[in-house]
């Protein structure tokens, strides 16, 4: 180390002095301004003048601006600028430590950036309450071990700059290590194997899409923007590249417009780049393109984790060449957990897909601190441990992210990594700060194999529930009751207290085993001995899940009507009574569900997948028995020739009755009865989704359904 100590004002030569030979190492660093915020402000307006700050942002109020060439933005912004490049990071913790928007901004620095965060002294952090804590809940937390977590993971680097502008505003800086060479960002032999093999890909035969998956920083989006244009240069006439926010394709377009030749236009522009005379590199928002669908021979994904898996799969089945690229440890979601979760799609719809990877930093170098600090403060790193032979010896014991240690909480959270593609370091956080949360975790001859984390909801007084139930009041937490009671009219599920499953996840080789239900018994029991009324969890509906949730004793109570940003899947909720009165509302919430289920299942899920609707209808109860009537018009249906318009009322109500769903889930006809009876398809829609050939052979399809059901079923 080297440097004076104790001046009055900053030393701003010897910053610039480092930043120069940070740039020159291919390295970045993160700065602790510890302290007083008006001094560590006043200090960054002596300093950051003399430093490359361009581009740069702060996402302090803009009256506090420390450098006027820094782009002001809100704490929760930081994933818009994921793709893009910053030479500055001025973060004002004091307004609040998103951890998703932190993380992703630390990932935008390129070499000689310096991450400059304003915070109280290390030693405070573990009771700061820090402003972002009313956004998740976490506000009446009075400690917070995520934050404590930090404080010792920053405290114990030497890498880590550490200011205290009002005492001390010339500490020691590290004495960087002297490279060979100056450090130059250029292509690694992994990225020019890339572009070749999205250059194959894109030339290749159809139907054979490739996953690119890569850390921060390793050169994808600029090899992707290499390789289109090859891709126009040799025949292809139009390639669309869509991502989850514009920006996130600025690097993919420059390093298009560079190889086609274009240096002039705006830095962060996603304009068409145009080669030759028909080739064109388009940017298209994914809504609009699936809404529009525009003829291409290539169209590419960028940050595809961040995607809904079902948008993912229109995009697969909707053009002929398709690559997906992801972020492997992303701050919008794991890219590891979308690629397991997103296997078994590429395995079924295009079983010759290929995968392609890079590893090799190429904005930094390998030598870089920045990058193991962020992935050790988030456990970007995380991985669930290594399968064990299986035996016998199976242990559940509560446990707590809070006080466990980091070998334990980096297994667990592996877990959720790869169980849950949107696992992110503000699950992270809430998992480990949240005072009602409660957790377990399942061990196989001592191996970590399982994880359940829930927490406690509800209790709220009877004139507040009734409030939320109106749809007059709406607090931060308590998801599921308050879900409940809005949407399902019952305000008692407000003032009832439930253990929500937030999450669970088991190792992917030890899945359907019981170990998932053995967790889910656990949390049952610990509501019990509680005096809590249920254990419910609410997740994106689909008919995998729904089975698994079934088997742990839990059933459908509602659907929501919007589709889960993150998943692209309705949000279901399940509930299990435990209580006398939450067993009351359990079969009250199931019941009017039942009641009001064919009404709403056309009006609202018309899209829906056909075998999860048709898992839920049969886990609902008979609202309607048969009657006299109802029998003849289906025998005259089925043996004679009564129109299919006539009997749908009948059908809708033959449906929901005990044991029918069963026979029709399976019959070759199952789709075609969801879509036809169910959700009200009429035929010419049918016919164009393959469903029947037409309407006359799509009747005969559901009479001989019908004397099937009738022949098995004649207590009907």
């Amino acid at each position: 180390m080297s440097g004076e100590t104790g001046k009055p004002g900053a030393d701003v030569a010897r910053w610039r002095r480092l930043q120069a030979e940070l740039k020159a190492a291919g390295q970045r660093r993160m700065v602790l301004l510890e302290g007083d915020r008006g001094a560590a402000l006043g200090w960054l307006r002596e300093v950051l003048p003399a430093l490359s700050v361009t581009p740069g942002v702060w996402t302090g109020p803009a009256g506090d601006q420390p450098e006027s060439s820094l782009t002001p933005i809100k704490p929760v912004e930081g994933r818009r600028w994921l793709g893009q490049e910053l030479a500055c990071v001025v973060w004002d913790g004091w307004q609040g430590n998103p951890p998703d928007s932190f993380a992703a901004l630390s990932g935008t620095l390129s070499a000689g950036g310096l991450f400059f965060w304003l915070m109280p002294p290390l030693a405070d952090w573990g009771s700061f309450q820090d402003p972002d804590y009313r956004r998740t809940g976490l506000e009446e937390a009075g400690l917070h071990p995520f934050a404590a977590r930090l404080a010792g993971i920053l405290g114990g680097d030497p890498d880590v700059i550490r200011v205290e502008p009002a005492t001390n505003p010339n500490p020691a800086l590290p004495d960087v290590p002297r490279p060979d060479g100056v450090f130059q960002v250029g292509a690694t032999g992994e990225q020019r194997a890339l572009v070749e093999d999205v250059v194959r890909t894109g030339l290749g035969r159809r139907r054979r899409p490739l996953v690119v998956t890569a850390d921060r920083g390793r050169g994808k989006s600029a090899a992707l923007g290499m390789a289109t244009v090859r891709l126009l240069n040799e025949g292809r006439r139009r390639v669309v590249v869509t991502a989850p926010e514009a920006g996130a394709v600025t690097t993919l377009f420059r390093h298009a417009r560079l190889t086609a030749g274009q240096v002039s236009g705006p830095e962060m522009a996603v304009d068409d780049v145009v080669v030759g005379n028909d080739g064109r590199l388009q940017y298209w928002p994914l809504d609009r393109l699936l809404a529009e669908t525009p003829e291409a021979e290539v169209v590419m994904v960028d940050e595809a984790a961040a995607v809904p898996a079902d948008l993912l799969k229109r995009v697969l089945l909707g053009w002929p060449r398709v690559i997906f690229s992801t972020t492997v440890h992303g701050y919008e979601g794991s890219g590891r957990g979308f690629a397991i979760r997103f296997r078994s799609v590429l395995d079924t719809e295009t079983p010759h897909w290929r995968s392609a990877s890079l590893s090799a930093p190429i904005r930094w170098a390998a030598s870089d601190p920045l990058e193991p600090l962020t992935r050790q403060m988030f456990l970007l790193d995380a991985e669930a441990p290594s399968a064990e032979p299986a035996g016998s010896g199976i242990m559940v014991e509560r446990w707590s992210p809070g006080t466990a240690t980091d070998e334990e909480l980096n297994e667990a959270f592996g877990l959720l990594v790869d169980a849950h593609y949107r696992t992110s370091p503000a699950d992270l956080r809430q998992w480990m700060d949240d005072p009602a949360a409660v957790s377990w975790r399942l061990t196989c001859n001592g191996v970590l194999a399982g994880v359940l984390w829930a927490t406690v909801e509800g209790g709220l007084d009877p004139a507040l529930a009734d409030q939320v139930m109106l749809g007059k009041r709406r607090l931060r937490g308590h998801l599921l009751p308050q879900s409940l009671a809005t949407h399902s009219g019952f305000a008692e599920a407000a003032s009832q207290r439930l253990l929500r499953v937030v999450r669970i996840a088991v190792s992917g080789d030890r899945r359907n085993r019981g170990l998932g239900q053995a967790l889910v018994a656990a949390a049952r029991d610990h509501a019990r001995e509680r005096g809590l009324d249920g254990v419910g969890t609410s997740f994106g509906g689909n008919a995998t899940l729904v089975s698994f949730w079934q088997r742990c004793g839990l059933v459908p109570v509602r659907l929501g009507l919007k589709r889960e940003a993150s998943s692209g899947e309705y949000p279901l909720q399940m509930l299990d009574g435990v209580s006398d009165a939450g067993k009351s509302l359990t079969a009250h919430l199931r019941s009017r569900l039942a009641e009001h289920w064919l009404t709403l299942v056309p009006l609202n899920w018309p899209e829906a997948e056909p075998g999860l609707m048709l898992r839920l209808t049969g886990t609902l109860p008979t609202v309607c028995a048969m009657n006299d009537d109802d029998r003849r018009d289906l025998d005259s249906f089925a043996l004679g020739y009564r129109g299919f318009d006539l009997t749908l009322p009948v059908l809708k109500k033959l449906t929901m009755q005990p044991g029918v769903v069963a026979l029709v889930a399976a019959s070759t006809q199952a789709s075609l009865w969801t879509r036809a009876v169910i959700q009200d398809w009429h035929w010419p829609r049918l016919q164009a989704a393959g469903e029947c050939r037409g309407r006359e052979a799509g009747e005969a399809e559901l009479r001989a359904l019908v004397r099937d059901i009738l022949q098995n079923r004649p207590d009907l």
